[in-house]
């Protein structure tokens, strides 16, 4: 029975079901069985070839056939499994039975049929089915969309290298820099974090019930199993092997590429929590769209609800995906179930990943610039000018200039007008270089920041 969106628990199935299409068919229980097939055919075929006298190689046209399986693989596929699954109460041994029955007719593969599922224990089929579903949504999915959002953020470092902008440190005035400096030091961050994400190998195991191989040298005791199995891993599913495990893969890797997601999901908080505020400051408005309202009440409102959305799905994501690293690597002794129930749940901590770099991308390109509230705000900033005057007064060895500085600005409301007077004052200052202070402004204060910016 299909529920109506309307009635999903989660509202990435709901509320959110279509910006989460693309994640979908690759982290869904359809998308496992679909990987389980693909690892049960490709173990079958490898087989066939590994000069079994009792195995021949399977023809081209019987491997044609166990592929199309694979690659026709359809939501009705996995119906059929499902009503397996109901009379064998295991899911993995459902795949073996549809598998079988998927070829029989088949004179070639109906005699090989108790080749299919051989030697493996149900954790050879899962770890490297979630292994390929990791894969499918990295590279189709989380990294497109981390690379959506850092070209947004490399558009915006160019375009607004030399826009001065105020900063603030500790929420109080501080010295200058521009909107496109402080976008380039959000996507640097970015691209590690995304590197990292990249370059997390995705590890998988064939090697039976305790990983010990005992099954497989019950039947052929001289063959090199291990080589075997690293060769399918590795060769025919594009994976990386790991020789030792219990009767599970240990996670570690799974830890690692969601620790690594979470880093990526906690810049982009940062990110959202500094926009939400530049727009709470005037810094930058947000298109408007016909039809839309922002209060039920208030009219006016044009609230920045793709940031507020995004940075509470980057929270969520990191919630999940911390449980997922901590809990995923522990198992008693050779092997219990809790991984499984966990397991089921990456497509939930990564969707709410993706729903936030959908959420943050939309909100970013809805960002107009306002350079009259930056230049206003620079304008009423004049005392960020005591850290340049104090500064070329210890190059010039002028007494105190530090605590001089202090007793003039701190905490007072500085003007062009004062700060000159105060310039105007160090006569022990060259000529030359009061006239340099005296024609600098808060927005001409930004030392490197455009050249920073249009080099990331």
């Amino acid at each position: 029975m299909t529920l109506s969106t309307l009635a999903a628990l989660s509202p990435l199935d709901g509320r959110y079901a279509a910006a989460l299409a693309p994640l979908r068919p690759l982290l869904s229980e359809l998308g496992l069985m679909h990987r389980r097939v693909q690892v049960e055919v490709e173990w079958f075929i490898a087989l066939s070839d590994a000069g079994f006298a009792e195995f021949a190689p399977l023809s081209d046209a019987a491997r044609g056939l166990l592929r199309s399986l694979v690659l026709r693989f359809s939501e009705a596929d996995a119906r059929a499994i499902k009503e397996l699954e109901k009379t064998t109460n295991h899911d993995v041994k459902a795949v073996e039975y549809w598998l079988k029955a998927r070829i029989k007719g088949h004179d070639e593969l109906q005699a090989a049929a108790e080749f299919v599922h051989f030697a493996c224990t149900s954790e050879d089929i899962n770890n490297t089915s979630h292994a390929l579903m990791l894969k499918g949504a990295r590279e189709q999915v989380l990294l497109p969309a981390l690379d959506r959002i850092a070209a947004q953020l490399q558009a915006m470092a160019h375009a607004y290298a030399a826009v001065p902008m105020l900063s603030r440190t500790h929420g109080q005035t501080a010295s200058p820099t521009t909107v496109g400096k402080e976008a380039a030091n959000v996507l640097a961050r970015l691209r590690r974090a995304r590197e990292a994400i990249a370059a997390v190998p995705l590890l998988a195991k064939m090697n039976g019930a305790v990983g010990n191989y005992n099954a497989h040298l019950s039947a052929w005791p001289d063959f090199d199993w291990e080589r075997f199995s690293r060769q399918v891993v590795e060769q025919r599913l594009g994976l990386s092997f790991n020789a030792y495990t219990i009767q599970i893969e240990p996670h570690d890797y799974m830890a690692e590429l969601f620790d690594a997601v979470q880093r990526a999901d906690t810049i982009l908080i940062d990110w959202c929590r500094d926009v939400w505020g530049y727009i709470s400051l005037g810094y930058f408005t947000q298109k408007t769209k016909a039809g839309e309202v922002g209060s039920s009440t208030m009219p006016h409102k044009v609230n920045p609800i793709d940031f507020e959305n995004a940075e509470g799905n980057f929270g969520l994501a990191n919630a999940l995906l911390a449980h997922l690293s901590q809990k995923l690597p522990i198992s008693r002794w050779q092997r219990d179930l809790t991984d499984s129930t966990v397991l089921r749940n990456m497509g939930v901590a990564l969707g709410h990943a993706l729903l936030g770099c959908v959420s943050l991308a939309r909100g970013m390109d809805k960002l107009q610039l306002n350079p009259a509230a930056l230049a206003a705000d620079l304008d009423a900033a004049w005392e960020v000018l005591a850290e340049p005057i104090q500064t070329v007064m210890r190059r010039h060895g002028l007494k105190d200039p530090y605590e001089r500085l202090k007793d003039y600005t701190r905490g007072k409301a500085m003007t062009r007008e004062a700060m000159v007077a105060f310039v105007d004052s160090l006569t022990e200052l060259p000529a030359a270089e009061r006239e340099r202070l005296k024609a600098l402004t808060p927005a001409g204060y930004t030392g490197l920041a455009p050249v920073l910016a249009q080099r990331v």
